[in-house]
This record gives C-alpha cells, structure tokens and sequence, in this order.
C-alpha cells in the first residue's frame, strides 16, 4: 500500500478529532447509556463501564488521568470486547508509536514489542507488577484494562522503561451479583466462549470467576492456528470495608503456531515477498512446529484505609510460565524460478529453479521455565491542603531456566540424510518425514534479583498550579550461565559455562509542573528519566570476558539512560465524559552500549551511543454524546540516531554510517480510531481503523534505506440488544482484505496480517 493511497484514509481520522473538537453544542444531558472501556475505581456493570477511564490502577499515579503530566492511553475492557481484539498484540496495534519487531532474537515468537522506537519487551506489568518471559499474552479474558505510558519512565516501572512501559489490569470482584455468558463463532474455524461471573456472597464477601475457551485459524494463512483455555478465580473479602483482602489465581494453556511469516526481501530486485510466495504459505514443517505455554498465577492484594489521610497496600504474586517451543523459520537458499538468488545471484550447482532449501536452525526446542516472586508495599497519604504522597518498596526475585537443541537428528545426534528436502516455493506447506529425535545442546540459568524503594507526591503551590513528581531507587542483581552439552554420538559431555554476574544501582526520577486554568483542564511540562541495567533481561546474560574484548568483563559496563522531555494538555469536555490530549516530546537515548575497538579493550561495550525522538500525540476518548462515542489517537515520530559508534571510533576518523539517518522501526505516522453510535431502537453501529506508517528497515548511509510499506485496516461492528438479557455482536476485521506485512526482518521473513474475517458472538445476562 502507498502512502498516497493511504492518506485520504488516514486524514479521516483527524477530521474525527475536528468532530470531537467542535461538538459541544451536540451535547446531550440526562441519563448516560452504556458506554465502552473499563473502570477500576468504580463499581460498574461488568458488561456498562465507560470509554473514559479517570485514573491509571496502581497507588503511584498519585492524580487523576486528567492532572498527570505524562501520555497515559488507557484502553478498557469493552473498547477491547466491542472491537473483538483477541491477544496482547490485537490491542498495543491499535495505539500509535508500537511496532512489533519478528520475535526474540528474531525467532518469531513471543511478544516482541518496540514503544517510541525503543524495545518494550522487559517494559510490561501486571497489575503494576513486572511480567516475567518474553511469551505471547493471548487473551483478553481476564483484562479490565490496557495502560500505555509513554517516554522514558523508570520511576514508574522499574529498571528500563527506555520508551515507556505497559500495565495490564485484571478483573477482581465487584460489589453486586451479575453473570454474563458468551460464545462466538465465526469464519476461520472461530470458537469460543467465555463467562464473567461475579456474586455478592455476603455484605462481607465477594467472588469473581472469569473463564475461557478460545480457538480459531488465521485468515488468508493456510497452517497457523490458536488454541487455549483459562480460567481466573477471585474472592474478596471486605468489599465495602475500610480492610480487605483479595486472592486471585489465574491459570492459562495455549497451543499455538509459532509465526514466522514468509520470506521477505527489501532490496535492488524485490520489494517484500519473494515472487511466488503465496501469502497464505506456511514455511516451517506444520507437523513439528509447536508453542505450547502454560501461565498459572497467584495474587494476593491487602488494603487497609486507617483514615481519609492514610492508606495502606500490599501486593504479593507468585507467577510460573513454562514454554515448549518447536521452530523452523523460514532460512536457507531460495533459487527463484529465474535460475537466481534474492541478491541476483545464480543459484548453486544443482539446486532447481522456483525451490527453497532449508537451512540453518531448523528444528530448534527451547523448553523454559520463569519462577516469580514478588511483593510491592505502599502507604498512601492525602495531606490537607490538596496534597497527595506515596511511599513504597518492592521486592523481586525471577529464576529462569532453559533446555535447547534440536529435533531434526536421528538418535545420535547426527544429521539426517538427506540433510533437509528442498521445498516448492509456491506451495510450501511442507511435511517433515525424516528422523524426529530431541536432542539436548544446551542449559542455561538465569536469575534476577530486584530490591527498590519509591515516593511520588503531588504539591500544590497555589489553588491551580502543582508539582507532580517521584523518585526510585533500585539495586538490580542478575546471574546468568550457559552450559553446551554435547550429541550422544560424540560422547554427551557437559561443560558448564562460566557466570555472568552483573549489579547496578539505579537512580531515576520524574518532575512535573501542572496548571490548571479552569477545574476541567490542565496544561503540564515534565521532565523524567530510565535507567536500564547492564543485565537488562533474566534470559541473557551481560557477556564475557574473551580475547575480543582483551579479557576485559562486559558486566562491568556502566548502565544506560534515557530522558523525557514533554509539554501537554489534556481537557474534559461534555460533563467530564470526553477528554481530549495532546502533547509534544522528546525522547532520548543518551548513552546506549556500542563496541569499543580500543585496542586495548577491544569490543568491550561502552555507553557512547545516542539516539532521539521527537513527537507528537494527539488523542480524544469518551463520549461526544449519550449515543456516540470515540476512542481516537495519533503519533508522529521524528526519529535519529546521533551517533552509533564508539568515541575512539571517531577519534580515529571513522565515519558514523548512521548518524544522522532515522532510526528502525519507527513509524512517522500512526493513528486508530473506534467510534461507535447508538441508534434510538438500541443497534450500536462500529467503526475503526489503525494505520501504520512506513519505517526503516535498515538506516546505514552509503547503501540503500528501505522501509517497509505502510498500511490501514478497517474493522466494523453491530451490536444489538434482542431482550434485556440477550444481546447479539457481529464483528467484521479488515472488510477490505487489506494486504499488509508485520513483524519484518529484512531480508529474512515478514508476518502476513490476517484477512478478512467476521465474528458473531451472543451473550446472555443470568
């Protein structure tokens, strides 16, 4: 798709915003009728909670949405359900400035996720508590809401958080008795069903049981295909009490496709897809490839409120993820049908025009368990005189371990022979018939150990104007070792690797000057800070000492930091039922790890890279009127690497091939929009669109930059009330079969997005 094709598309989502902007006249008093999104300050219908939602869930946003000096967007759990978004990655691709990048070390699996041009991966949060693993978060089923806090903000998240970090809410129990059962079903071999039950034991007692059934195949994609089930039990005790206690639990199975997408090149000859691939090709082996995880997690939440000025929470989680992993991304030798190679070479001797011969890590397992432990303790005080303050600590420990090798051998370890039959480019979809046998190559252990103590407070200095601000301090410890194991063929020795031991301390802060010029709006400047450690991840150690690196210990690097800068606005309009945002930032990278070359340090890293972006956001949520409602953003990006080599490097008189040039995976536009309208006879009529601008692939002067295309899907959707307890959705994706690429790895693969596809889903009130 062209950028001149997509524009006219993509300017209605602004004259969207012009609406919102110039409709107050439209604005209708009286009783307000469901509304979508998700609420986790007050006691609404599980299925009637509104678009707007007022304040971020954890204690440490000391103020409202409205009055907090950074771009928060929070999606809720009916703007989720309405829309039929279905995974982790369904929601964030519907919030401007996310890319997704093709899986963790470009394996193609897991949540991989860039924020403001930055990698989230190790940036997201349950309930204000850091996630574990790097795995694919599926399904919505348990979700209140989805918060999205963007630029550099450790002090909210922890340790990195270089663009940002992103919370997930879950559902607890509520104050009221309501049951409401779904299924759905749809084309694509669509199944599913889910119930959300809540029930008012006692005046003291409150239980939640939320559960899922959930399958389906992929439109327009031959092979890959989504299996899982969940179910998440939660009771409270003292619901309307000053003292309460709430456990929650929740287990989820998937058995899923592993996506590696197909092959895909940006280069001299070709402008994506190979010729020949079929977009629904599949070009792994369908009858090995696996990703089985298993989630089960434990929360324990106490609040007590002493008096209207104190209140205390303590949150405790226990959380296992286990992964089984079989994989066969799509490398090797493609000899296209007119006798070459994608870079215009001929194809070897032998090989047959129009085939692909494997090669590579095909066949590879990974088998990983991540054991969490962890406990955040706040005291929440409102001073008089308008002022707020938080104190708390944290605590966490992660354990992390790892089995690989590979599958394809025979019982030895040895290769199979043939090694590997070439595949029909054209028609993949291939079946392995050789030798499957798992053979151990691999151990690794890894553990992190996080101890951090915060404030956060918001001073008033006059009747409109306050600071907003906190600080963090946190020491991190991380271990980490990676053990070979030899092929039984070759005698099954163990060597056990050496330990990668890293420790930082980290300091970062936030501060914030808001104005309020009337009580519905505020204009704020902030400034903040991240710091991201030398072991930035449970899963990969920092490096070791070698003769590269003149045996010098890259744990013993210093950490890196990022820096916010940001000027806003936001107002609530219509009865405080719409608010609309705006903001312009900059982001730095001001000290990213780059190899030396010092001779006498070699390759050692050093913190001499620096990046930025400059931005724009713009965003309109809640209810233009009782009938219409909007959920609306967009972000432009301006990004550019300032130098992505070391200091010695330059002293020498090397030329920074990159300075200057955008950065990767950095779109300069992107915007979504979900607007839906109530018609007097109760039908509720939706629309949405999520564009995503074009973004360097590569950004090295003196060769080509290429960039992937640029993309907008439409979504549409009915609902209709057939009794006071049935009610009836119908969702369209992509009603105009958009053809578009995610997740690309240049040179290497892409993810087709999913086509078009319809979902009928009822629901029924007990």
């Amino acid at each position: 798709m062209s950028n001149t094709a997509s524009a006219p598309s993509f300017l209605a989502l602004s004259c969207v915003g012009a609406i919102a902007f110039a409709t107050t006249a439209h604005a209708q008093d009286g009783a307000t009728a469901p509304r979508l999104g998700g609420v986790t300050v007050t006691d609404t219908a599980i299925d009637e909670s509104a678009v707007k939602v007022e304040k971020a869930e954890s204690p440490k946003y000391v103020r409202p949405l409205l009055d907090t000096p950074q771009t928060i967007t929070v999606i809720g759990n009916q703007t989720i359900k309405k829309q039929n978004l279905l995974t982790l990655r369904d929601v964030l691709s519907t919030i401007p400035g996310i890319t997704f990048g093709a899986g963790e070390g470009g394996g193609g699996y897991g949540d991989s996720i860039n924020l403001r041009g930055q990698s989230a991966n190790t940036d997201i949060s349950i309930d204000g508590v850091r996630d574990s693993a790097q795995y694919s978060r599926t399904d919505p089923f348990n979700i209140e809401q989805i918060e999205v806090t963007n630029g550099a903000n450790s002090v909210f998240g922890g340790s990195g958080a270089i663009g940002g970090n992103i919370n997930i809410v879950t559902k607890r129990p509520k104050g009221y008795d309501e049951t409401l059962v779904q299924a759905g079903i749809g084309t694509s071999d669509y199944y599913r069903a889910t119930i959300d039950s809540n029930v008012r034991v006692s005046d003291f007692v409150a239980v939640r049981l939320n559960a899922m059934y959930h399958e389906n195949d992929v439109a327009r994609r031959s092979v890959d295909r989504y299996e899982r089930w969940g179910v998440a039990p939660s009771v409270k005790f003292g619901v309307d009490g000053p003292t309460s206690l709430t456990l929650l639990y929740t287990h989820q199975e998937d058995k899923n496709t592993p996506l590696y997408g197909v092959p895909y090149y940006k280069n001299a000859l070709y402008d994506g897809p190979l010729p020949g691939v079929p977009y629904s090709g599949y070009y792994g082996y369908k009858n090995v490839d696996r990703q089985d995880q298993v989630i089960d997690q434990a929360t324990a939440i106490f609040d007590h409120r002493f008096s209207d000025l104190l209140a205390v929470r303590n949150l405790s989680r226990w959380q296992r993820v286990e992964q089984n992993l079989i994989v066969n991304p799509p490398q090797g030798t493609y000899c296209l049908a007119n006798g070459q190679t994608p870079t215009g070479a001929s194809c070897d001797a032998g090989q047959v025009a129009g085939t692909y011969y494997p090669r590579g890590p095909r066949g590879g397992f990974r088998n990983s368990v991540n054991d969490t432990l962890y406990n955040q303790l706040d005291l929440s005080f409102t001073i008089p005189g308008g002022h707020s303050l938080v104190l708390g600590t944290s605590m966490l420990q992660e354990d992390y371990a790892l089995d690989n090798g590979n599958v394809l051998r025979n019982a030895g370890g040895t290769l199979p022979n043939p090694v590997l039959d070439p595949i029909d480019i054209s028609n993949p979809n291939a079946i392995y018939t050789g030798p499957v046998n798992a053979i151990r190559s691999g151990h690794q252990d890894g553990d992190l150990f996080n101890v951090a103590a915060y404030a956060f407070g918001a001073i008033k200095i006059v009747e409109q104007l306050e600071i907003n601000g906190g600080v963090r301090w946190e020491h991190n410890r991380a271990r980490f070792r990676s053990d070979t194991i030899a092929t039984p063929a070759a005698g099954g020795a163990y060597t056990t690797g050496v330990s990668q031991n890293a420790t930082d301390d980290l300091f970062s802060y936030r501060i914030g000057l808001v104005y309020k010029p009337v009580e519905n709006a505020s204009l704020y400047v902030a400034y903040g800070n991240s710091k991201n450690p030398t072991a930035t991840t449970v899963r990969a150690g920092c490096g070791l000492a070698t003769a590269a690196n003149m045996s010098n210990d890259p744990c013993e690097a210093k950490p890196e930091q990022a820096v916010n800068y940001e000027i806003g606005g936001k107002i609530d309009l219509f009865d405080a039922k719409l608010q609309l945002t705006a903001s312009l930032f900059r982001n730095e990278r001001t000290n990213y790890r780059v190899a030396s070359n010092d001779p006498l340090i070699g390759t050692l890293p050093v913190n001499d890279g620096r990046n930025r972006v400059d931005g724009v956001t713009l965003g309109a949520t809640g209810n233009i009127s009782d009938a219409w409602t909007i959920f609306a953003n967009y972000t432009y990006l301006d990004s550019k690497v300032i130098q992505s080599i070391s200091d010695y490097r330059k002293s020498q008189g090397e030329v920074d091939t990159q300075a200057g040039n955008p950065m990767t995976n950095n779109p300069k536009h992107s915007g979504s929009l979900f607007t839906t309208y109530t018609l007097p006879f109760g039908l509720e009529l939706g629309y949405g669109l999520t564009y995503q601008g074009s973004w360097y692939l590569s950004n090295v002067s003196g060769a080509p930059m290429y960039k992937t295309d640029d993309y907008l899907v439409h979504r549409a959707m009915l609902s209709y009330p057939v009794t006071e307890k049935l009610s009836a959705q119908l969702n369209v994706q992509n009603f105009t079969n958009e053809k578009y690429y995610t997740s690309v790895r240049n040179n290497g693969w892409a993810n087709p997005g999913e086509g078009r596809s319809w979902v009928l889903t009822l629901g029924y009130k007990l």
